[in-house]
């Protein structure tokens, strides 16, 4: 069975093709990241307006790399939700138009489903119950996964996401954007140890997030309550590298902290991770000591299928074609 997936719900055009679920045919994306680097973020007018301008193309290219037509393709899978809802709209008009000019079956997929679902695309065999952490830049989500297509979340961030946190310190210390992959690269030359930023568990069992305090120690440390304090250029390599590791451990701390408590609240067989920010290297590293201590296999995808892709779009789109999850073409964008 052959699943067109299309993913657009925030600065990456993605469209892929996958055969039976697991066989990635085609795998195209394109990043924005130059469009948005001069404005410390997405913009959600550009990010709109650049999946417009080649969501067409990379659809030409998915199919032409897969060498299939699209009479082949048995299903098209799109991102409906969540997301930025201009980015949204493109791909699932994109898929909308799709299935009624070729009387293709249409398929609605969360977002956050498809990042856990990354992992099934490179690992054999997952158990479940499971217990999935989706960490981003817009998204930080603990859900139980009690099988590919059904997920029950458990707890989220109640301001700023992990993704968006680490995006918001590199601008703060002058490190420019996307934060994640800069501050793991420093952080491997920084003290951990260094500054005692504060991690925020919220009340007891709590398995929701909060990060915007943390952010905001930083900002004090960089710049002092008032914000007078010497600007961030300043500083030494060493003194941004400390910054660095003792930023990240702080958040890795409660990530790994609420992810280990969840498990044990659930008893669950595994743990899964996916979204952007599953490819800081620490996290992993914790992870898998985190396994080490409690037995559960801990599963991660690859760095490319990490960050948004249509891969995990398409895959999960065929065990809910299986199930008979089709969509009907008012299927609407859901932000």
């Amino acid at each position: 069975m052959l699943i067109l997936g299309i993913e657009t719900s925030c600065d990456e055009t993605s469209v892929a093709v996958v055969k039976n679920g697991r066989e990635i045919l085609s795998n195209i994306i394109l990043s924005q990241d130059k469009l948005h680097r001069p404005f410390g973020g997405v913009v959600p007018e550009i990010a709109c307006r650049a999946h417009l301008e080649s969501i067409i193309g990379i659809i030409h290219n998915a199919i032409t790399e897969a060498k299939v037509m699209l009479s082949d393709i048995n299903a098209i899978a799109v991102v409906n939700s969540p997301g930025l809802i201009g980015s949204l709209l493109i791909g699932v008009t994109a898929a909308k138009t799709l299935s009624m000019a070729f009387n293709i079956p249409l398929i609605a997929i969360h977002h956050l489903h498809a990042h856990i679902y990354a992992n099934n695309l490179e690992h054999n065999a997952i158990s479940y119950p499971a217990i999935s952490l989706v960490v981003s830049g817009g998204h930080t989500s603990l859900f139980l996964s009690e099988k590919e297509t059904k997920h029950v979340l458990l707890g989220e961030t109640i301001d700023d996401a992990a993704g968006e946190a680490f995006d918001k310190v590199s601008k703060i210390l002058g490190l420019g954007y996307p934060g994640g992959p800069v501050i793991d690269k420093l952080a491997k030359q920084g003290n951990c140890n260094a500054i005692p930023f504060p991690r925020v568990y919220l009340e007891k069992n709590s398995l929701d997030f909060s990060f915007s305090g943390l952010k905001t120690a930083v900002l004090y440390h960089v710049k002092g309550q008032d914000q007078t304090r010497i600007k961030p250029a300043t500083k030494s390599a060493t003194e941004i590298a400390d910054i660095s590791a003792s930023f990240q451990e702080a958040v890795i701390d409660v990530l790994v902290y609420k992810t280990a408590l969840a498990a044990k609240m659930h008893n669950v067989r595994s743990i899964l991770l996916g979204g952007g920010v599953a490819a800081n290297s620490r996290l992993r590293k914790k992870f898998l000591e985190i396994s080490e201590e409690t037995g559960l296999p801990v599963y991660y995808p690859s760095i490319k299928l990490c960050t948004d892709n249509a891969a995990m779009v398409a895959g999960l789109a065929y065990w809910k074609y299986l199930e008979g999850d089709i969509s009907a073409l008012h299927l609407e964008a859901i932000p």
